[in-house]
């Protein structure tokens, strides 16, 4: 009985964790914090209400809402669509709207940096649809993997130490993959290359744009 809830209380921890650290989530965070932290906090608070709320539209309600509608016109339960064949579009469907976003930003002028935060997403996600041919790669990894690749970046742009702030993303990438792990959705193999995926494309994208 013990063991019974024990199990229990694990898996509904690796889903807890699976929500709280959505793919979709990490660039809103992103831009929260360099919002924050970031001389960009000097801007108008009108003006980051509005960018942060056309970044949570774009990477967030647009792709779930899309692939939401694509799951239902297709009859699929949430868990059907995490086939490797059936992964294609909705790729398709967020790769656009992290394009568009980026489209738009280039033409506001918006600081580079901030671009390489969508540009690395977008980078992630491309990668991820071109190695689903061969590998299921985990997406929650690769996102996981983003963030520790920009931090190490934007360590390099704004010179500071990011050993704490490094130690403690790195913590949660390692919560995310077990999470997956636990849950069944992907192997040791498939959150490794997405972890090494999200790590160079969040690096590079930053360092490079």
């Amino acid at each position: 009985m013990t063991f019974t809830l024990n199990n229990r209380y694990i898996i509904l921890t690796a889903r807890f964790v699976s929500q709280l650290f959505s793919p979709f989530y990490l660039p809103v965070v992103a831009f929260a914090v360099l919002l924050i932290f970031s001389y960009l906090n000097l801007l108008p608070f009108l003006y980051k209400t509005l960018l942060l709320t056309a970044v949570y539209v774009f990477t967030v309600v647009l792709p779930r809402f899309s692939i939401f509608l694509y799951r239902k016109l297709n009859g699929w339960k949430h868990h059907q669509l995490v086939r490797r064949e059936r992964r294609y579009v909705p790729y398709v469907l967020s790769i656009t709207c992290y394009a568009v976003l980026l489209y738009l930003m280039n033409n506001l002028h918006m600081p580079r940096f901030t671009m390489g935060i969508i540009a690395g997403a977008l980078a992630i996600q491309i990668v991820c649809a071109l190695l689903n041919r061969w590998v299921k790669v985990s997406t929650h990894a690769a996102a996981s993997g983003g963030v520790i690749g920009a931090l190490m970046a934007f360590s390099l742009i704004f010179t500071f130490d990011p050993t704490p702030w490094l130690c403690l993303t790195i913590l949660m990438s390692g919560l995310v993959c077990t999470s997956r792990l636990i849950l069944r959705q992907h192997t040791l193999r498939e959150v490794g290359w997405g972890t090494l995926v999200g790590i160079v494309c969040g690096w590079a994208c930053i360092v490079l744009i």
